[in-house]
């Protein structure tokens, strides 16, 4: 780990949106597939201590993946991710709400799109993450759930996976 990780975190309450701008030493393929593989998001998509947990995943367009985190004392949050539009190692985006263990969505919870968008740059992996809301109110309340403390403690998690498969750099 020779140089800085790129991670800018915008929220641009204007738009309703929140972008996110987050650098990986790693290949493209390797971090598209922690991005959509459930055996691999199970690794670090959840901030320590708690884990994520995949109940269903079919990453196809109109497919979705069924999930919790899992709390230190055993509690599961149940979300759902419903992926829309699939361009291989380029984006994908959706939807993702917070849901119960059958997949209903919590309609008094925020719901967000999200488009993920994926470059290699030389060795390394560039990802844009736009997450849009449908109001102001819906992105404060995540705002205010530490969404960004818990997304970049997950990303650090993308981080020391890649760590632990990839060959240490010169």
């Amino acid at each position: 780990m020779n140089k800085a990780i790129l991670f800018n975190f915008l929220v641009d309450k204007e738009n309703n949106q929140i972008k996110v701008e987050r650098s990986f030493e790693a290949p493209l393929d390797l971090v598209w597939a922690a991005w959509t593989e459930a055996a691999i998001l199970d690794q670090w998509w959840a901030p320590k201590p708690y884990k994520a947990v995949t109940k269903s995943m079919d990453f196809t367009e109109g497919g979705r993946w069924h999930y919790y985190m899992l709390s230190p004392e055993g509690e599961k949050h149940w979300c759902l991710f419903d992926f829309d539009v699939i361009k291989p190692q380029i984006s994908f985006s959706g939807s993702d709400a917070f849901c119960d263990e059958h997949a209903v969505r919590d309609s008094s919870m925020p719901q967000v799109r999200w488009e993920n968008a994926f470059k290699a740059d030389g060795e390394d992996t560039l990802i844009n993450v736009l997450l849009t809301f449908k109001t102001l109110e819906d992105l404060e309340t995540i705002v205010q759930m530490g969404f960004k403390e818990g997304f970049a403690a997950g990303l650090e998690n993308l981080d020391q996976y890649f760590r632990s498969v990839l060959p240490k750099r010169g």
